[in-house]
């Protein structure tokens, strides 16, 4: 209210200040005007004037400019409360965020060293699993050599025998041969 009075008390004497540069003549359009209205000037009517036209204007234009003003913090004021709300849930997605990539990082290192035991048990299985197969095939390798190795001794005594020697070559007493079927029966 004080800042009215005073902007008020300052726009009706500056006209005065205006007309106090001047001189008063009494000849010309001034002498006119007070042989006219009996007054050397017409600042009074003017301030008058102007104080009717600033009061009309205050009183049109005084509500529509305070209801835009309002009506336009208002809005700033639901903006800025929109971008905090903004802010918040974006600062709350990015510690939500920032807690599901520590979550994932102990998650990968888990697998990670999971994997790895895993990866050593199964080398360790295909080790001895092979260790074990290698073993088996080196018994048949032998048990095979043994046995070929009898085939052909058999085979080449055979053929020796079959080829040199006859039945008649051959003299063996009843003796003999009980000797040699009972050594056949015990082994």
């Amino acid at each position: 209210m004080n800042k009215k009075i005073v902007t008020l008390a300052i726009f009706s004497l500056l006209p005065l200040v205006a007309f106090a540069t001047g001189e008063h003549e009494v000849s010309g359009e001034v002498g006119k005007y007070f042989n006219m209205t009996g007054r050397e000037n017409d600042f009074l009517p003017r301030i008058f004037n102007f104080l009717i036209f600033a009061g009309i204007l205050y009183y049109l234009i005084a509500n529509p400019i305070k209801n835009f003003l309002s009506n336009r913090s208002d809005a700033i004021a639901k903006q800025l409360r929109e971008i905090e709300e903004k802010m918040k849930t974006a600062e709350k997605n990015k510690k939500d965020a920032m807690s599901k990539l520590k979550d994932s990082e102990k998650k990968a290192k888990e697998i990670i060293s999971d994997a790895k035991k895993e990866a050593l048990v199964l080398s360790e299985k295909i080790m001895l699993t092979n260790a074990s197969e290698l073993e088996n095939l080196s018994k048949q390798f032998n048990e095979k050599t043994v046995s070929e190795t009898r085939k052909s001794t058999k085979s080449t005594i055979d053929s020796i025998l079959n080829e040199n020697i006859d039945n008649n070559d051959i003299s063996i007493n009843d003796k003999q041969v009980i000797s040699a079927i009972s050594t056949k029966v015990v082994a």
